[in-house]
């Protein structure tokens, strides 16, 4: 290879690694939805340039690298600032799983070379199917890691009208097919031009008319709901001498809330609830019994057998009721086959936590039907769903305190949105440190806490019955949609291969 081909390369490269990370902008708290697809139109057009799928590979792979380096390094600040975890080798455990992560746009970028297809056909059918398995893949192997899905950073967008039909991988498809018919209009002539315009008013007036629709109905009476952010930092969280102040802070908290479902946020109490002195206990259902409410409060249980759960228990009118969560984070709270020595470096308490059932209903309380979930849990559209659509209320509980002031609770937040548009249902979000807030079933954000304060977060929400598109087919139609496209393109190209071959035996023979 001369010095000017490396030079391109590498500059290439670069340019992919840079719209990568500058596309994690489109995932935060700012309404820049349009970037990550102006940055996609971008990656499309440097794969057109590359002249092998191993080098679209590597351009996939840099745009990887730099989407996950940027916008997982919050990775690192949980292993080494609140794990204890060495710095030197929190630092390579975030870029070794950075980098796993950017196998998969690597992975799109090679397909997508070896499909055969007209530049229209693949910009805005072929690689956005890709895209998608890419991401629903990602979002399941290795108990998944659906992190910065194309989808998310859409939630203020056009596209979001089409969460409730088929989820955030809908979502995604469409988002990547636009970006694709941008660079198709930019590039192309005649007929394909026209094609990319039509696509890109299709998309953008379809979603418009999906946001009018009301998939759900109202169920019972406004509920007034407090949820409690005690700001506990997380360094100080577990220190023995610091618990009874933890207890008193959240009890504080409580006596202020005026809803009739006050939320605490996951292992607001950082010890057994069986341990707890069960005076405490009194005092807290003593004053939820005396409004007629409830509290939902984070918390490990321990069960007859030995074995503890993270899990969220309510106590107040409504009869005492748990849910154990079922989707745990590796290594955070439990030990993968193999990797103990892993977690002998880190410095998590309570780190190996028994799975709860994946089908559990939902939770009686305030004249509703809750369905909790807990921590990372909302960020997997196909597990919210299973108590729906008896469930006419999400609650997420989580502790985004391991990540510092990062970019983590902003991308929470978001995806948060995506599965109140998915199911038409309010979400509600108790967190330890932020973003606590209140999301209506449109996917608005209709309050919420500053972050790293104390306070409670009042409101009144409705509970919704019904179901959408999506809770009724989750992500089936999204991804066999996506399959039947690659399939097809990938035949066709076959075909239209073999077709070209017998053409050219017939002029050799003549």
């Amino acid at each position: 290879m001369t010095a000017a081909r490396r030079g391109l390369t590498a500059a290439r490269l670069a340019a992919a690694f840079a719209l990568g990370a500058v596309s994690v902008a489109g995932f935060g708290d700012w309404p820049f939805f349009p970037l990550p697809l102006a940055a996609l139109a971008a990656l499309f057009w440097l794969w057109s340039r590359a002249p092998s799928a191993r080098a679209a590979a590597q351009l996939g792979f840099a745009f990887g690298a730099g989407l996950f380096l940027v916008g997982v390094s919050w990775v690192y600040v949980s292993l080494h600032r609140f794990g204890g975890m060495p710095l030197p080798l929190a630092a390579v455990a975030t870029v070794l799983f950075c980098l796993y992560l950017a196998v998969y746009p690597a992975a799109v970028g090679y397909a997508q070379a070896r499909i055969p297809a007209t530049p229209a056909v693949r910009w805005m059918l072929v690689v956005p199917a890709l895209w998608v398995l890419a991401e629903w893949l990602r979002g399941w192997l290795f108990t998944g890691v659906p992190w910065l899905a194309l989808g998310y950073s859409q939630a203020d967008g056009p596209f979001a009208g089409f969460a409730a039909l088929a989820g955030v991988f809908g979502v995604s498809f469409l988002a990547a097919a636009t970006a694709g018919a941008v660079l198709t209009f930019a590039v192309a002539r005649g007929a394909a031009r026209l094609t990319a315009l039509a696509a890109i008013a299709a998309v953008m007036i379809g979603g418009g008319a999906l946001r009018t629709i009301e998939w759900t109905m109202r169920h019972g009476d406004p509920l007034a709901v407090s949820l409690l952010q005690g700001n506990i930092p997380q360094e100080l969280k577990f220190v023995p001498g610091r618990y009874e102040a933890t207890l008193e802070t959240y009890a504080r908290l409580a006596e202020r809330a005026q809803g009739r479902l006050i939320v605490w946020p996951e292992t607001a109490i950082p010890r057994f609830l069986g341990d707890v002195d069960p005076a405490y206990v009194a005092r807290l259902k003593a004053l939820a019994v005396a409004r007629g409410g409830d509290f939902l409060i984070g918390a490990p249980v321990l069960d007859q057998d030995g074995r503890y759960y993270n899990a969220v228990v309510s106590l107040g009118a409504s009869p005492g009721q748990v849910y154990a969560k079922s989707h745990l984070v590796p290594f955070g709270e439990f030990v993968p086959p193999g990797f103990g020595w892993v977690v002998a470096l880190l410095k998590i308490p309570l780190g190996d936590f028994a799975r709860g059932a994946e089908a559990q209903p939902p939770l009686a309380l305030g004249g509703q039907r809750v369905a909790a979930n807990i921590c990372y849990e909302d960020a997997f559209g196909e597990e919210i769903i299973r108590p729906l659509p008896e469930a006419t209320l999400l609650v997420n509980v989580s502790n985004v305190a391991w990540f510092g002031d990062s970019l983590a609770p902003a991308q929470h937040l978001r995806i948060a949105r995506l599965r109140a548009l998915e199911t038409g249902r309010f979400m509600l979000r108790a967190t330890n440190t932020g973003v606590t807030a209140i999301v209506a079933p449109d996917g608005a954000v209709v309050a919420r806490l500053p972050s790293f304060t104390e306070g409670v977060l009042e409101g009144r929400v409705e509970g919704r019955a019904g179901a959408t598109p999506y809770v009724r087919l989750g992500n089936t139609p999204a991804v066999l949609a996506a399959l039947a496209i690659v399939a097809g393109a990938a035949i066709a190209g076959r075909r239209g291969r073999g077709k070209r071959r017998a053409d050219a035996d017939l002029r050799a023979g003549a």
